[in-house]
């Protein structure tokens, strides 16, 4: 099994990246959240794996942290939800947003998603429920490994009263390279009240 993977961006095209990793050209499929903040060709970044044997492919997945991953992996196991339908609700949402909206029985969100139904969302509220972890209130879960401002901001504006996708687009519209989580938590809700 391949856990993760160091090495150096020798290409990226959406959903592909080719990781060099010492002198081996890795491609990993990931979800777009991963294309948000990775930095250009050439620099180094760790990606965490996990690979996918089926009778035709070999497919590795990469993710920006160990939550996602998790998230990634408890949703292949749901009947009806692939590698692909996956990495599309990574892709919409990070894992403490998709978290949240299990949480809170909010199928209206997931919906939202591209490939996702009703019946998709009913069901992954449901056999998710119980499998996720829980929060005693209605504020975005905290997931190990998710440390940036940018999904402290999300976060924080979930507790405000925001629901995640709304949360998501206020920070998405706001250039977050090296703003602390206070900066652009500000700057989101001033853009709100325009």
């Amino acid at each position: 099994m391949i856990g993760f993977l160091r090495g150096k961006i020798a290409r990226k095209a959406p959903p592909w990246i080719v990781l060099d990793v010492n002198g081996v050209g890795y491609e990993i499929e990931a979800p777009m959240t991963v294309f948000y903040d990775l930095p250009e060709v050439g620099a180094e970044i760790i990606l965490q794996t996990q690979l996918i044997v089926r009778e035709d492919a070999h497919n590795l997945f990469g993710f920006a942290n160990e939550a996602d991953k998790m998230l990634f992996k408890t949703l292949i196991k749901i009947n009806g939800v692939g590698a692909k339908l996956a990495l599309t609700i990574l892709s919409g949402q990070s894992a403490e947003e998709f978290q949240l909206c299990v949480q809170n029985n909010d199928t209206q969100a997931l919906i939202k998603l591209p490939g996702v139904g009703k019946k998709t969302a009913e069901r992954l509220v449901m056999e998710l429920r119980d499998k996720l972890p829980k929060s005693d209130n209605t504020q975005a879960i905290v997931v190990s490994n998710t440390g940036n401002a940018r999904s402290e901001a999300i976060s924080a504006l979930c507790s405000l009263g925001y629901k995640p996708l709304e949360a998501s687009q206020m920070v998405s519209a706001i250039e977050h390279e090296g703003k602390s989580c206070e900066t652009i938590i500000r700057l989101a809700l001033q853009g709100s009240v325009k």
